[in-house]
């Protein structure tokens, strides 16, 4: 990850539509967006935050109704997006490279889903904001769709963040990703290994531990927040036994 320059932190404003707004923090807030109402801004912060790291980006943005977006704002400007994508008949985007891999684990009942299509302006970046993002994400997969393994296609220059950072593990040699016309590894991190983590390091803030889960909601919170995206999309009355509680 590129390091960001340095920038003051206002107040936040929230200007944002608050409808669909799931978390606010600092000065942003992240909304949850459905591929019906993916935002044209999300698409060119993804086309211009890939394009200056010489990726292409023309099949970047293709979104499906098994994928969910999360869009990090700072008053009314899109600073950061992350999409979650869940298994389906049509697979997941990483099986295009790494389906063998992939379906090594369909084969254990273990219930996959994916990550794709990060893009923060470095204006904005900071590991709140990252860790936030990769929060919410899990927030969705483990807690609502009780997932159990997230994958990850990302260039082997950065496999080294994502190891320390979150505890990924790679899987697999690296391949030419023609959706971005650059080299890829495929990564992989068990959830059952985030949820210790949360419970171990959440909503601690250490500055120097080298890991994004202290700035992760504690499980508590994280049921809060399930609950409020679960009002977003059904906003009946919800069972919370149903959900995942490890």
């Amino acid at each position: 990850m590129p390091k960001p320059p340095a920038h003051s932190k206002g107040e936040f404003r929230n200007e944002i539509p608050d409808q669909n707004c799931v978390l606010s923090r600092g000065d942003y807030s992240i909304r949850l967006t459905e591929p019906s109402e993916r935002r044209s801004e999300a698409s060119a912060l993804i086309k211009r935050m890939y394009s200056w790291r010489g990726y292409s980006t023309e099949s970047t943005v293709v979104s499906s109704h098994h994928q969910t977006t999360l869009e990090a704002f700072s008053g009314q400007d899109l600073v950061g997006t992350l999409t979650l994508g869940l298994d389906s008949e049509n697979g997941l985007l990483a099986d295009e490279l790494y389906e063998e891999k992939i379906s090594t684990f369909r084969a254990e009942d273990r219930k996959v889903c994916e990550l794709s299509k990060l893009a923060i302006d470095p204006q904005f970046s900071s590991k709140e904001l990252l860790a936030s993002l990769f929060n919410l994400a899990y927030i969705c997969a483990r807690i609502i769709h009780r997932a159990t393994d997230f994958f990850i296609e990302v260039n082997p220059r950065h496999t080294g963040y994502y190891k320390r950072m979150l505890g990924f593990h790679q899987l697999g040699e690296t391949r030419n990703c023609q959706r971005v016309n650059a080299p890829a590894v495929l990564l992989h991190l068990e959830l059952d290994y985030v949820d210790a983590q949360v419970s171990s390091l959440a909503g601690s803030h250490q500055p120097r531990e080298r890991s994004l889960y202290p700035y992760f909601l504690s499980h508590h919170e994280g049921k809060k927040v399930a609950n409020r995206i679960l009002h977003i999309n059904r906003p009946t009355a919800f069972d919370w036994t149903a959900l995942y509680c490890g």
